[in-house]
């Protein structure tokens, strides 16, 4: 069979059960697994506020949904607990899990999927610490319980997409929470998958698409013409194809070097803006904010870019959700020509509609090799503009946003400190030692 051509070899995919709730539990003195527990985003911005993680209790008890339920549909139930977001908290656990892997496999064959999953090559490994993949599995899981009292679930295969599909099938519905699957295994464990969006990179539209192709299980992908898969749906085709063979030949140790095409950054506000001032001073530190970035990088930008999103109540009377517009600028990265630049585009374009949606984004990016001196201004005066935005920055670095901020963030309207405390869109939260 052509498989047995195929690379093989040992990896595991292993995923923290509820990790945003049990990290939570946890540190409250509950198993996850049995207190009924919700992490909640905060009201604004998510129309009274979004459940971001729920325990298996708690999907069991209310039949609540992460990033689907939200504050209307928690039950008025003593024992359900509901809690706010902690990201560095979750940061720090997914950093400890990872080193407690480290204990099992080579730095350099451990990668990081997301916060809560990391893919693992035990292929050299795996027989130092046991006499079979599973055992060894095992064996992870109770370092983590024991010193992280977290659950995690393993996928076992041989290659990473095996490793995936035995995760996502079949080890999060298991007793001990382990699922293998292996090329010799694929028919029984792959082609009898009778929903095709149980399967990952399969969502509804392309089951549609695939629907159309007379494809309704994963054993009529795998049985399908490949070369009409991919005339009708191009690479994803061939792809899929793929998968259902459970076929991977990535090569995970070489890992691609990405350029960031543009640098920028968007908020969604908490109310609706309808003051010019306020909404002037949160596109100013926005775009301070994505001028911080361009420094950082040692990156000039000449392409600027400003959206704008209108309320719903605006957007129904204006006939536009919003308006975009790109400008080329000479190339850049100071604080005070971008905003300028960026209020101008806003002036043209406002003409009082509420705003809840700012973006602005810089791209046509190039390394910054030396300040350009303008030669109609005085040259030390320019170089000690260009300087003082990056005192500015080592200065955010050194001690924080928050102990440097211009006038305007602390007026009504300002953001920019609010913002300062979140990460990844949500709050960092207390210290939690």
């Amino acid at each position: 069979m052509f498989v047995n051509k195929e690379p093989h070899g040992v990896f595991f995919l292993i995923d923290n059960k509820s990790f945003y709730a049990s990290c939570e539990a946890v540190q409250r003195g509950y198993n996850p697994l049995k207190v009924p527990l919700v992490v909640l985003s905060e009201a604004q911005n998510t129309n009274g506020g979004l459940v971001l993680a729920t325990s298996p209790e708690a999907k069991k008890l209310f039949h609540l949904k992460a990033n689907v339920s939200r504050k209307r549909d928690l039950p008025q139930d003593s024992r359900l607990q509901v809690v706010p977001p902690r990201m560095n908290l979750y940061i720090q656990r997914n950093l400890q899990i990872n080193q407690i892997f480290a204990n099992f496999a080579s730095e350099a064959d451990i990668w990081p999927y997301s916060i809560d999953e990391s893919i693992i090559d035990m292929t050299h490994s795996w027989q130092l610490y046991g006499n079979s993949f599973r055992e060894v599995a095992r064996l992870i899981q109770k370092k983590v319980r024991t010193e992280l009292g977290l659950y995690t679930t393993v996928g076992i295969g041989d290659n990473p997409v095996q490793a995936k599909l035995a995760l996502d099938i079949y080890a999060k519905h298991t007793k001990d929470f382990i699922g293998e699957i292996h090329y010799e295994t694929v028919p029984q464990k792959v082609w009898t998958i009778k929903k095709l969006t149980d399967v990952w990179g399969i969502g509804d539209r392309t089951q549609k698409r695939l629907n159309r192709l007379s494809i309704k299980n994963m054993y009529d992908l795998a049985h399908a013409n490949p070369y009409l898969l991919k005339e009708k749906m191009g690479k994803i085709g061939e792809q899929l194809f793929a998968v259902s063979w459970g076929v991977d030949r990535s090569k995970l140790k070489y890992k691609p070097i990405t350029k960031a095409s543009s640098i920028g950054n968007s908020q969604v506000l908490a109310r609706d803006y309808l003051n010019q001032t306020e909404i002037e001073t949160v596109i100013k530190e926005i775009g301070e904010q994505v001028t911080a970035r361009l420094r950082h990088q040692n990156k000039l930008t000449s392409c600027l870019t400003l959206s704008i999103g209108f309320s719903f109540a605006a957007a129904a009377q204006d006939g536009r959700s919003g308006f975009h517009q790109s400008l080329t600028i000479e190339p850049t990265n100071n604080n005070r020509e971008l905003t300028k630049q960026l209020l101008l585009v806003f002036r043209k374009n406002w003409d009082g509609q509420s705003v809840r949606n700012i973006s602005v984004y810089t791209s046509k990016l190039t390394v910054n090799a030396g300040q350009q001196l303008n030669l109609f201004s005085d040259p030390v005066k320019q170089i000690k503009k260009e300087n003082l935005d990056y005192i500015i920055d080592e200065i955010h670095k050194r001690f924080g946003f928050t102990k440097l901020v211009y006038a305007k963030s602390l007026t009504k309207g300002g953001t920019a400190i609010e913002r300062s405390k979140l990460v990844g869109g949500h709050n960092g939260g207390n210290s939690y030692e």
